[in-house]
């Protein structure tokens, strides 16, 4: 289900001092996917910096973490926002004015109601509680995969995990083309960070270290027929995450 919103009176000018909320929900495992299409807000300081978008015509996008509600982000001005999306099924958008009498178009947004986690490649893992995605060799033997809601910020507060499953005789290769989670090495709970790490089991592979920052991961073979990578993100910080490529080989040896 998808939709859009915008703005009141767009694209004509809106009024001032206003206050606006929007609401959205969804059902079970659903997540909701947010893209600014156009956005024009009155900002009184043009060349002047503006903190958190403070003092003047806003959206404010709030998402909810452990029963508290969370704010995203501030958006002001003219650029256009990155696509948002939540950490489950409920985000709201707030839109104020100011009392100033100039003002600006407002903005246009397009909404979905998404239950992929705007992964595109490999094949949905339902069984999984968190989000999950299987790559087999016999079905994908080669082709890309990205983090939640890429090239846009990935969601707070999820956990993705990709499993690949190749032939006995072969290895996985996989090669990272952009890569942007927030965090610092290494990239443990004590750093508050962000995190995709590496396993040839299905659980913690204690050889390989974490990869957070926006250093790409060095090139990936795995040891065997298996491998699984996750991704893991707090409630603190946004990046907009990674894409990397990967290929099924067959292993001389």
């Amino acid at each position: 289900m998808n939709g859009t919103f915008t703005s009141p009176n767009y694209p004509d000018t809106y009024a001032s001092n206003l206050h606006c909320t929007y609401h959205f929900t969804g059902r079970g495992k659903e997540r909701i996917q947010i893209l600014f299409t156009d956005f024009d807000l009155y900002l009184h300081n043009e060349f002047g910096p503006i903190r958190d978008c403070e003092g003047v015509d806003a959206v404010m996008v709030f998402i909810t973490i452990n029963g508290h509600k969370e704010r995203i982000d501030n958006f002001c001005g003219h650029k256009l926002p990155s696509q948002l999306m939540s950490n489950g099924p409920s985000m709201s958008v707030e839109f104020r004015t100011t009392q100033t009498s100039r003002t600006g178009k407002g903005f246009r947004a397009i909404y979905r109601f998404i239950n992929n986690f705007g992964i595109s490649g490999g094949t949905q893992d339902d069984r999984e509680t968190v989000c999950g995605f299987i790559f087999n060799s016999t079905i994908h033997p080669n082709g890309s995969f990205t983090s939640p809601n890429y090239p846009g910020l990935y969601p707070r507060d999820t956990e993705c995990h990709y499993h690949f499953y190749g032939q006995l005789n072969q290895r996985v290769h996989i090669t990272f083309a952009y890569f942007d989670v927030e965090g610092v090495p290494p990239c443990d709970s004590n750093t508050a960070s962000d995190f995709v790490e590496f396993s040839n089991y299905r659980t913690v592979d204690r050889k390989m270290s974490r990869n957070c920052g926006v250093k790409a991961p060095k090139n990936v073979i795995s040891d065997n027929d298996f491998f699984r990578i996750a991704f893991k993100t707090n409630d603190k910080f946004d990046g907009t995450g990674f894409e990397a490529f990967y290929q099924f080989r067959a292993h001389d040896g």
